[in-house]
């Protein structure tokens, strides 16, 4: 919530910004000034932003895909331990819920646990 408020914030003063310095021009020198070009100042700014966010893009898309990669690793191992819990829980519940071979009954059983 408090990323979208600040996101929000950002656009409206980009938007500010964008509106108030329409008419600003800024001269462009290319190539050591063999090239230029005038254009809106608002235009080299919002330029920059976007290769910024291009580059942190790049650099931060590796260890995303990094950690979803061992996200799902771990999410697939735990799933497999809980599947072997669940077996085990299974199998000790038919062991304490076997009658004994002697033939003496669940009461019996329980009373021997008791002393």
């Amino acid at each position: 919530m408090i990323r979208l408020i600040l996101v929000g914030t950002l656009l409206l003063l980009c938007l500010a910004f964008f509106l108030q310095n329409q008419e600003q021009e800024v001269t462009l020198r290319y190539f050591f000034g063999l090239f230029s070009a005038s254009t809106p100042i608002y235009k080299p700014i919002l330029a920059g932003f976007a290769v910024g966010l291009l580059v942190s893009g790049i650099l931060l898309f590796p260890p995303w895909v990094r950690g979803r990669i061992e996200l799902r690793r771990k999410t697939k191992a735990l799933q497999e331990a809980e599947v072997d819990l669940e077996r085990l829980r299974k199998s000790l519940e038919k062991l304490t819920t076997k009658p004994s071979s002697t033939g003496v009954g669940d009461s019996s059983l329980r009373a021997q646990t008791d002393e």
